[in-house]
């Protein structure tokens, strides 16, 4: 029983009745918070002046303070100041692809944890998989070891559905093919780099309704993304949708960079060898509406350089321009109550269409 009052007079309530007045994202019952949810939900913890910052371990949609800020600026310069050397810059730049192998076969599939959270973030990826919605085909780029595919096909209801899981890293395709639950009836899992000139084995022009990326756009170089947003759009049909996440600028994996590991603005080679790039807003909206290509901003390889050549791959059609259904940032303040520390996080998540003929009618 949980006590009450009501005027002078105490009264006693069911306990589950005064649990529900609390909100589960304002709750530290382990019956009734948001830990319990699975999902989890996001979004819900909003941190108002009265609050002290420190009695949750996060909240969402906080934005840096200006001290904070200025702390962030601080940090870059020093990185700026310390890039990395031009040996290690040709090392990461011309071989990619050993450096995501070399991190799939140290961190298997136990390492990461399934995103469940995918269909409520992108309801069209529940869309394409409920029963009856016919012969649907989606496209995980950047598949990794299947901790998003996999978890979309164990809810899927949907028997027309196909998923194609590529990757850059044969040894993540191995560790998806290997799986207990891989079944070329309903997956197929491919080697291929969004960056190249080659459309992935099985898939043709205009076949593909939905292109999932998840934290795959960050790994590409800056004279890369032409490329790669021009063979998502040949792939969708007319009216295909992208759903899209990666790391915002500010985030704390950026912040955190240390001295050595700056290639150029915002791009960086993370420890194990991967690179890393960190987005502001209007740049994505600019890269995925065609806008960064038909200006003078947009990354140009620099000739004398053969990291740069390397990543050249470019058709010499104009750049396709998608509509930006959605494009908005998503923070969240990580709290450290035992050291009393602020970490802020930043992501970029996006829904972005291939028109449909009749959109410029």
């Amino acid at each position: 029983m949980a006590p009450s009052t009501s005027g002078t007079e105490e009264v006693f309530q069911p306990a589950d009745i005064a649990l529900a007045q609390i909100p589960p994202h304002r709750s530290h019952d382990p019956s009734n918070n948001l830990k319990r949810s699975d999902p989890f939900q996001f979004g819900s913890r909003y941190l108002l002046p009265e609050d002290n910052p420190f009695e949750f371990n996060a909240w969402d949609h906080v934005e840096p303070s200006a001290e904070d800020l200025a702390r962030f600026e601080s940090q870059i310069e020093v990185q700026r100041a310390a890039p990395v050397s031009d040996f290690d810059r040709n090392r990461f730049n011309l071989e990619p692809e050993k450096w995501w192998n070399k991190f799939y076969a140290n961190n298997t599939s136990n390492f990461f944890k399934d995103r469940k959270w995918l269909q409520q973030e992108f309801p069209v990826l529940k869309e394409v998989s409920q029963k009856d919605s016919g012969k649907k085909v989606l496209l995980e780029v950047g598949a990794g070891a299947g901790n998003t595919c996999f978890p979309i096909l164990r809810g899927n209801e949907n028997e027309d559905l196909i998923v194609f899981a590529c990757d850059f890293s044969q040894k993540a395709i191995d560790l998806i093919r290997d799986s207990e639950a891989y079944d070329e009836k309903q997956i197929q899992a491919e080697v291929w780099d969004v960056a190249s000139l080659d459309l992935p084995s099985g898939l043709e022009a205009g076949s593909v309704d939905v292109v999932l990326m998840v934290f795959i756009f960050s790994a590409l170089h800056p004279v890369q993304w032409k490329q790669a947003v021009s063979n998502i759009w040949r792939l969708l049909k007319p009216g295909g949708e992208v759903c899209f996440r990666d790391y915002g600028r500010g985030d704390l994996a950026q912040v955190r960079m240390k001295k050595g590991r700056w290639m150029e603005e915002n791009f960086y080679i993370r420890g194990d060898g991967t690179r890393v790039y960190f987005f502001d807003q209007d740049e994505l909206k600019d890269i995925w509406s065609g806008k960064l290509f038909q200006s003078g901003s947009y990354h140009q390889p620099d000739g004398n350089r053969e990291d740069e050549r390397a990543q050249i791959t470019e058709t010499p059609e104009p750049a396709p321009s998608f509509n930006v259904v959605s494009l908005g940032v998503d923070r969240r303040l990580l709290i450290n109550r035992h050291k009393q520390l602020k970490m802020y996080r930043c992501w970029m998540q996006g829904r972005f269409q291939k028109p449909r003929p009749t959109d410029n009618v």
